[in-house]
């Protein structure tokens, strides 16, 4: 009898493991065709440049992408400090919680309970004809309305939570690649107009001896007035251009602080961009497979799982619903016979609901089977947008190159110029309008040039971040 009981017991555990681990009505996942070509654009600006690394990018450590020492360390304290990755963070964390209260949901709520009445009965109303006070008591210990999942109801909802959780997390690492590119962006941004500021003053320097030079030949004869008053103009300018500069160097520290989440100490720093060791080059690979492994379009593609899970739910709504209540428990008149032998209470309530008409669950079915579509158009519109994005950034290197070489012996010329200029005029020979020509020339190529190496650093950390690289784990986010 005792071996019949226990096969009794394996028997309805394992239909429990059954009926908790079966199949669920969701559709079957079929990843959509990638919306765009296999291959990257080829043209006249689509150079490719020789990688310093071979590895793709989703897999290069930014510390190896970004050699620069200083930079390093910055990125380091913003994954520590910022505030947008922390808020991401806590984000995973609360969609991991969700899942588990959904997945939970599985699993029958075991409760006990214990009661104690007492009850005054007037005398017309007792049987006895006498007045009753009545005292119970019991405790009960048992299964409160449990479903039991045959159809997968709660299982596929069980799985679309854990599919916006895994969403979630690809959307934090998503935040910190955007995280490191754009503080390596503010730092090289506050390294060129630093740079700037500098050929600002120097230029000032330069403008206000040169106005200097010319009041002394003004004064003795030598100088006209206008000579005089276009030295002035350009001494101006120089001084407004150090004005904007040093206010732009704030504002790119106050970007910088902002991104980083606490102030940066002033040694990590950069004063310009001269010295400041470059990006790696790294290469798109030959096939844009690789946007696949992209955080923003794997979470795209989680939320199309979960749309397909919530399918499931809906089509498991047309079916039964069956809950069980079970309950046990022991109860007496008298607190002191409440657990003496025969005072044993049970009960058992199984419960079925099939579903006859409700015009809710047909539009609810509707409703999922669009929002799965929606979640096609937006999982294909995001490997488009990224496909988009690589390819800029490919355009923009490719002839980023020529630009500078180019920009470089402008700049040479431009010195040529203002030297030769400068000479013609202290001999007397030519204007001061032409030095001021050449001045005006020299400064402004001067900037190109920086504004071009700046892009050019920049233009490589877009590329690594468009190809999803910077996302690697950090255990603090686990």
């Amino acid at each position: 009898m005792k071996r019949n009981r226990n096969s009794y017991r394996l028997l309805l555990v394992g239909i429990l493991v059954v009926l908790m681990g079966g199949c669920t009505l969701a559709p079957k996942y079929d990843r959509p065709a990638t919306p765009v070509p296999n291959s990257w654009p080829t043209g006249a600006a689509y150079q490719e440049a020789k990688p310093d690394v071979p590895m793709p990018a989703p897999d290069l450590p930014w510390r190896e992408f970004l050699p620069e020492e200083r930079l390093q360390k910055v990125i380091e304290i913003a994954l520590k400090d910022s505030r947008n990755l922390r808020l991401a963070a806590l984000n995973v964390q609360r969609a991991q919680a969700l899942y588990r209260v959904q997945r939970d949901e599985l699993f029958p709520v075991v409760n006990a309970a214990g009661n104690w009445t007492k009850k005054h009965i007037p005398a017309d109303l007792s049987s006895s004809g006498h007045i009753l006070t009545q005292e119970s008591y019991s405790v009960d210990f048992g299964i409160s309305s449990w479903e039991i999942d045959f159809f997968g109801r709660i299982r596929s909802l069980k799985d679309a939570a854990l599919e916006e959780y895994l969403a979630t997390d690809e959307g934090r690492r998503n935040t910190q690649i955007l995280l490191v590119s754009e503080v390596a962006n503010a730092w090289f941004t506050l390294a060129a107009d630093g740079e700037n500021l500098k050929l600002s003053r120097s230029t000032f320097e330069a403008q206000q001896a040169s106005y200097n030079l010319i009041r002394k030949r003004y004064d003795v004869g030598l100088a006209s007035e206008l000579d005089l008053s276009q030295a002035q103009t350009q001494v101006d300018t120089a001084r407004r251009n150090v004005a904007i500069y040093t206010q732009r160097t704030a504002q790119d520290l106050n970007a910088l602080t902002l991104l980083a989440g606490t102030p940066v100490p002033s040694e990590l720093l950069p004063s310009e961009l001269n010295g400041v060791s470059p990006p790696k080059e790294i290469s798109a690979g030959l096939s844009s497979d690789v946007l696949l492994s992209r955080p923003d379009v794997l979470a795209a593609e989680h939320r199309l799982k979960a749309a397909h899970a919530n399918i499931g739910a809906a089509r498991a709504a047309f079916f039964p619903r069956i809950s069980l209540t079970a309950i046990t428990g022991t109860a007496s008149a008298d607190l002191s016979g409440l657990f003496k032998s025969g005072q044993g209470t049970w009960s058992f309530a199984p419960q079925i609901v099939l579903p006859i008409f409700d015009a809710r669950t047909w539009s609810a079915y509707d409703v999922t089977k669009v929002d799965r579509e929606i979640s096609v158009t937006r999982y294909e519109q995001t490997i488009q947008t990224a496909f988009r994005e690589v390819a800029d950034a490919l355009a923009l290197r490719g002839t980023l190159g020529e630009q500078l070489t180019a920009q470089e012996s402008l700049v040479e010329a431009n010195a040529r110029t203002y030297r030769l200029a400068d000479a013609r005029y202290s001999k007397g020979i030519d204007s001061y309008l032409n030095v001021l020509d050449a001045q005006r020339s020299l400064y402004s190529s001067q900037q190109v040039l920086t504004a071009l190496r700046l892009e050019r650093f920049t233009s490589l950390v877009t590329l690594y971040k468009v190809l999803g690289g910077g996302a690697e784990e950090d255990s603090r986010y686990q």
